[in-house]
């Protein structure tokens, strides 16, 4: 992970955007956001693009159990791109690796925003005691392989075939990252992760 440096606590601004945890009142641009991408793109293998109510329900799913999930945004305000870590799986056993999920708006494609937020995705995910994080990346895009391989993500695997969109038939592709000590060593049951199925 040194290449994904740990970064001082939001918010967190470089010279292209100023990171922050997203709200409520960020719904709509990130709605938005996620409807360019479904209907353009392969990243997410949805076709339909969900409305704000059910952004609203997922965002609020994310949030509660206290997973991060921040926005990019430029100096008047106007979001760039969002991301946010959530389960990979519900079962109990996976509860200590998270998967990111990070959607840019199209004026900030290029411009290392997606960069930006992974890595402080990457950040906040380890200080709440996380010890793998997954990226499933649809369409085997070559762009988010790249952003993720600069932050120390390694490629672990290949489903050929798996999504159908656009007229043509993806391939998905899985890259990981240990977060912390990874799995050197037991987790501490003690830590955030350890609650979310408690009980």
């Amino acid at each position: 992970m040194e290449n994904c440096a740990i970064l001082p606590s939001l918010p967190v601004t470089s010279m292209t955007a100023t990171l922050r945890n997203a709200s409520a009142a960020d719904i709509a641009a990130i709605t938005g956001i996620y409807a360019d991408a479904v209907l353009t793109g392969t990243a997410s293998y949805e076709l339909v693009p969900p409305d704000e109510t059910e952004m609203t329900a997922r965002f609020e799913a994310i949030t509660r159990q206290g997973y991060p999930y921040i926005v990019a945004v430029d100096p008047s305000g106007e979001v760039l791109g969002y991301a946010y870590a959530s389960a990979f799986r519900t079962r109990p056993a996976y509860r200590w690796l998270v998967e990111d999920s990070i959607y840019l708006a199209p004026q900030a494609r290029g411009r290392g925003i997606g960069r930006l937020l992974l890595e402080e995705l990457v950040r906040r995910a380890t200080e709440l005691g996380f010890r793998q994080m997954v990226a499933v990346i649809g369409g085997a895009s070559l762009a988010s392989i790249a952003v993720h391989r600069s932050c120390g993500f390694r490629m672990v695997g290949t489903l050929n075939g798996t999504g159908f969109k656009l007229g043509q038939w993806l391939d998905t592709v899985f890259m990981q990252i240990a977060l912390g000590e990874g799995d050197t060593s037991d987790p501490d049951p003690s830590r955030y992760p350890g609650t979310l199925f408690a009980g």
